[in-house]
């Protein structure tokens, strides 16, 4: 059985030594001093390690079942749910006037890291939870935040967001699910939903549903659509719970991984629901859910890469096969680790450069959030509305091919269910899916964010890189690093040049590169974040740090990372700027 071990030192690097947050003019980072951030992670990471991350594989052989209309979660997660919420993680960085603790949104993430990648299946439960109460924190009435978001923020109650139907998924003008206004003024919702991660189950009193669905005689298509707040069971005047609503499981999915969530077909029969927000403007509410949801899910993609890396590693250590191509290294023993020979050693290196430096991109874009929330900062929100996609897609895709890369190093032993790297595939290949397929991610960021406010946060991001680089020109050391990324920069400058020439004239050339142009940017954020580690870790050489070997290694993988896979946005360069593929010149039927 695959282990797990929270990376509570690198978080705190990334948080203390990279980013200072305790430093930052953001309302509550001042709390956020090392002693604090430390004694906060080491207890996530105690849940996370050794209640979470022994029932990942339980969650995946054994998966949910239905029973009579009740889900019921695999065994050991109900316990273990009270656990997570006894410890008040669910309401980590939920405000205090509802039962949370008030903390920044990066501790928070920092949090969903671990949970994601010590059981991604159960995670989701507590995620989709936060993400609900979140849109109702930011668009529900104050009777509405009083009525469900104490229960909710205590996971007492759990949340889920209601969007695809069988026939329309990114496509929501397209949605047939109905809410037909009542006199005393709520609504009898009727319709299918599928895919609802979390729809139904064991672990909380009551489930509140966020369903999109059209008022009839309202505008068409995306402009028709409202958002309901529409509960398991009634909720009586007293807060207590009443009867059941006019919902219900009809089955549960049958998935290729995170078996231990319920991803459920939900079915509304008359069900009695309560506006969210204003009447055809649901989209505008579920996106803040929805915006939500897809970083938590860049994390998913990011936690499964770092389980499996963790894995691999203890694997290629342990593993003894062949020798050395420079001579012996284990004379005592009848072969060399694996680690020893150079394809291992660059797979892993691949692994690792991905992970810590995708861990200091989100936990960046943490900071962001909270610099929009807290302190009303709209460059953040932009800024951060750029990246989302970028988080979710990149994160997401890589995070996959470094859960293949690891599984690759145990070789037959790989696809052993016994060994876990299976299911790390598995759950990490479903993330590259759902909250927006990854092609519609990119879609996003060159149709709509690079232009979003005139181009003006895409902008603010070149001038950071070009502001980091000119800043750190003649620090000691720095050469090997800022000149790969000052040219990975110039191609993403010219990537965009290429989109805003041809956008208008010629639109399929332009987003047939918008795929490239996601991971480009991806590649050119984590070089930045690797930039800023390598400053980090010299500036802590240079002051003495009593952990040399840590800041050393933090030196050596990223210059691995500038110099062997940030390279790889002038081949994405070249693919956008030779317009469209040639099968774009195909008509439907020629296929």
């Amino acid at each position: 059985m695959p282990d797990y071990t929270a990376p509570t030192k690198d978080m705190a690097y990334v948080l203390h030594d990279v980013l200072k947050v305790q430093d930052r003019d953001i309302p509550g980072y001042a709390d956020l001093e090392p002693d604090f951030t430390s004694a906060v992670l080491d207890e996530a990471a105690k849940i996370a390690s050794d209640v979470l991350a022994p029932l990942n594989a339980v969650g995946d052989q054994e998966g949910c079942t239905l029973e009579n209309g009740v889900v019921r979660t695999p065994k050991g997660f109900r316990d273990a749910f009270e656990q997570v919420k006894e410890g008040g993680w669910t309401g980590l960085d939920m405000p205090e006037e509802y039962g949370g603790q008030n903390l920044p949104y990066v501790m928070g993430l920092a949090l969903t890291e671990m949970l994601s990648a010590a059981n991604q299946a159960f995670a989701m439960y507590q995620g989709l939870t936060h993400g609900a109460a979140a849109a109702i924190l930011a668009h529900g009435t104050e009777a509405q935040k009083q009525t469900y978001l104490p229960d909710m923020i205590s996971c007492n109650w759990t949340g889920t967001m209601n969007l695809t139907e069988s026939h329309c998924g990114t496509d929501l003008g397209l949605m047939r699910t109905k809410a037909v206004p009542q006199d005393d003024g709520s609504y009898r919702i009727s319709g299918e939903k599928i895919f609802i991660s979390s729809g139904e189950h064991d672990m909380a009193e009551n489930i509140i549903h966020l369903v999109l669905a059209k008022i009839p005689g309202g505008p068409e298509g995306i402009k028709g659509v409202s958002l309901f707040i529409v509960p398991k069971f009634l909720v009586k005047d007293d807060g207590s719970v009443g009867e059941r609503n006019g919902v219900a499981c009809g089955s549960i999915e049958e998935k290729m991984g995170i078996h231990g969530n319920s991803t459920c077909v939900m079915n509304y029969d008359e069900a009695q629901g309560w506006l969210l927000g204003e009447e055809h403007k649901g989209m505008r509410a579920m996106f803040t859910m929805m915006n939500e949801a897809r970083i938590g899910v860049g994390i998913q993609g990011l936690a499964q890469a770092d389980v499996a890396y963790q894995n691999a590693l203890t694997y290629a250590k342990e593993r003894l096969q062949g020798r050395a191509v420079t001579g012996t290294e284990n004379p005592e023993g009848p072969a060399d680790p694996l680690i020893a020979h150079p394809d291992i050693r660059r797979a892993l290196m691949d692994q690792k450069s991905f992970v810590e430096g995708g861990r200091a991109f989100v936990l960046w874009g943490a900071t962001l959030i909270d610099q929009a929330h807290r302190a009303k900062d709209a460059d953040a929100d932009g800024l951060i509305s750029l990246m989302t996609p970028v988080i979710k897609g990149f994160l997401t895709d890589q995070g996959y091919d470094m859960t293949v890369l690891a599984q690759q190093i145990y070789g037959g032993h790989g696809y052993i269910e016994e060994h876990g790297m299976s299911q790390f595939t598995r759950d990490a290949r479903i993330a590259m899916i759902y909250e927006g397929a990854n092609g519609v991610q990119a879609l996003d960021l060159v149709g709509r964010k690079l232009a979003q406010d005139g181009g003006k946060h895409v902008m603010a991001f070149f001038e950071m890189v070009k502001s980091f680089i000119k800043d750190n020109a003649e620090v000691e050391g720095m050469e090997p690093i800022l000149t790969p990324l000052k040219q990975a920069s110039k191609e993403l400058q010219s990537a965009g040049m290429f989109f805003m020439q041809e956008g208008m004239k010629n639109p399929n050339a332009a987003l047939s590169g918008s795929y490239d142009f996601m991971h480009m940017m991806g590649h050119v954020c984590l070089g930045l974040m690797w930039a800023r580690m390598a400053r980090a870790s010299l500036d802590a050489l240079a002051n003495g740090t009593s952990d040399p070997d840590f800041h050393k290694t933090k030196l050596a993988t990223a210059r691995y990372y500038m110099a062997r896979r940030l390279p790889a946005t002038t081949m994405h360069l070249a693919r956008i700027q030779s317009g469209a593929d040639p099968v774009m010149g195909l008509a439907a039927d020629q296929f």
